[in-house]
């Protein structure tokens, strides 16, 4: 049954998401349920950026939390999607808008939309709104007598640094106790292997049915149950993250999308607050030092940056997150690169999953959340791989990473080459929660030239139904889109609205 007493240990955007989603799960089951976060205020964070997917608004508007108010407090900024700069060559560019446009095209579940585009040697963003909205720095708003309204049906994400996000949302956490303390040892019973109690620093005993870990790559509960690390290394090819700032000329239009910069041993992060940009060199340290990684960074930006730390990437996932009666969430159960924004995504994602779980328990409760957490990050990895699969032979890294294509990523690649990927090609996640399917897929494919249009061409001609009604919406939503972008605001003079502005 449902448990009594929650404590989530560690605070920042997975703790106190941990929070939030667990106790309102309880409340609307009619669980009572008492919810406690132990965050310690001598834990800082660096705070150098990070992107979501749209789950994250999905989120807010789930517990009716003005977004409004959240862009303002936390000086967080849109985001359309990932420019990918110098990836599959130098000097060449392309986008992953996260919209769908094959949710509104009355096509069914096909990929009809991307096989017009590909048949045709055009992007596969051209149907999308938000690859108009990013093309022109535009918001996703557009300003109606003084109302500003929605141009479009999508969620889109955001960026933010997570410590003031994290802030935001024990701001708006609802009956939640809150310690604020650290944990100094673990009490387990030593018969059922289950946590009984944790001791804290300053002495008091916290006692919980449930206990969520989210305390970073401390792991420091689920460690103690026993948990083993499932190293990434012989697939992902970069180690090291060097993150840094700068800071946003004034005046300059702030671009709504993450920029992910390939560089000559890895790539560059570059996420926009509304103060500065976050940005890090996530490299291989088997190809340079980090006092070469700075200057190869610093050559590319031509100006120096200020480092603020040196990260060990141990990039991998826990073999199981729920042991007992504790779960890892957040960084405590997995860290992968950020190329793709999959950490507060993965989160919410196996949070809605487990509410879902404690609120019809069973025996094979805790085995299909492993399961589905395992799964959810492996297919992340094999994603953020796709990436690297690049015509670059031009530093001793990118001729490395070619040879050490996995063998299973070049055998989906060969399928994809055939055939354009659709819907049918990914195995829908439990309770079909939000997943990297073919709608993520397709645009990387396609900036990488991986995709065949005389495939494509084949697939339609074997039904010209759906290639003449494929083309007809391509069209339309590529024409309705570029007029949706002119009307949109400019991220910026959208940003600077927030405090007199109202959106439904």
């Amino acid at each position: 049954m449902w448990p009594a007493r929650i404590l989530v240990v560690g605070g920042g955007t997975a703790g106190w998401l941990a929070a939030m989603m667990l106790g309102d799960a309880a409340r609307r089951a009619g669980r009572p349920c008492a919810v406690t976060v132990i965050e310690s205020s001598k834990i800082g964070t660096i705070g150098v950026g990070e992107g979501t997917t749209a789950v994250f608004r999905q989120m807010l508007k789930h517990f009716d939390l003005d977004e409004m108010e959240f862009l303002a407090a936390t000086g967080a900024t849109i985001k359309f999607g990932i420019r990918h700069k110098d990836w599959r060559r130098k000097g060449h560019s392309y986008d992953g808008p996260i919209d769908d446009p094959h949710q509104v095209a009355g096509l069914g579940a096909t990929n009809a939309l991307d096989l017009y585009a590909v048949s045709q040697g055009e992007s596969v963003g051209q149907p999308h709104l938000f690859q108009h909205l990013l093309n022109k720095s535009r918001s996703p708003f557009a300003r109606i007598g003084e109302r500003l309204v929605p141009v479009g049906p999508y969620h889109h994400a955001y960026h933010f640094d997570q410590a003031l996000a994290g802030k935001w949302l024990r701001s708006k956490a609802r009956a939640i106790d809150i310690i604020d303390d650290q944990v100094a040892s673990v009490n387990i019973n030593s018969e059922t292997g289950n946590i009984i109690s944790l001791t804290l620093e300053s002495g008091q005993v916290v006692e919980a049915d449930l206990f969520i870990d989210c305390t970073g790559f401390r792991r420091r509960l689920i460690t103690e149950m026993g948990a083993k690390w499932q190293h990434y290394g012989s697939v992902l090819p970069v180690n090291r993250a060097m993150p840094f700032w700068l800071d946003i000329p004034e005046g300059e239009e702030i671009a709504p999308c993450t920029l992910a910069w390939a560089q000559g041993s890895g790539w560059m992060w570059k996420i926009p607050t509304q103060e500065r940009y976050g940005c890090g060199y996530v490299y291989s340290d088997a190809h340079l030092t980090p006092d070469q990684a700075k200057d190869e960074i610093e050559a590319s930006l031509g100006h120096p940056i200020h480092v603020r730390n040196d990260i060990k990437i141990d990039a991998g996932r826990l073999d199981r997150q729920w042991i007992g009666n504790c779960i890892a969430l957040g960084l405590s159960s997995s860290f992968l690169e950020p190329l793709e924004a999959t950490s507060i995504h993965g989160t919410v994602v196996q949070l809605m999953l487990l509410s879902t779980l404690l609120d019809n328990p069973n025996d094979r409760s805790c085995s299909a959340f492993n399961v589905a957490c395992s799964r959810q990050v492996d297919n992340f990895r094999d994603f953020i791989r796709l990436h690297y699969v690049s015509e670059r032979r031009d530093t001793p890294f990118w001729r490395d990473v070619a040879d050490a294509t996995p063998d299973d990523l070049k055998h989906r690649l060969t399928r994809w080459a055939a055939k354009v990927p659709g819907p049918e090609d990914f195995a829908p996640f439990p309770m079909n929660l939000p997943h990297v399917g073919h709608h993520l897929h397709v645009p990387v494919l396609d900036g990488l030239g991986l995709l065949s249009p005389a495939s494509a061409k084949a697939a339609l001609a074997a039904n010209p139904k759906l290639r003449a009604n494929a083309r007809r919406m391509s069209h339309a939503l590529t024409t309705e889109y570029r007029q949706a972008a002119g009307r949109a605001l400019g991220h910026r003079e959208f940003l600077t609205s927030l405090q007199t502005e109202t959106v439904p």
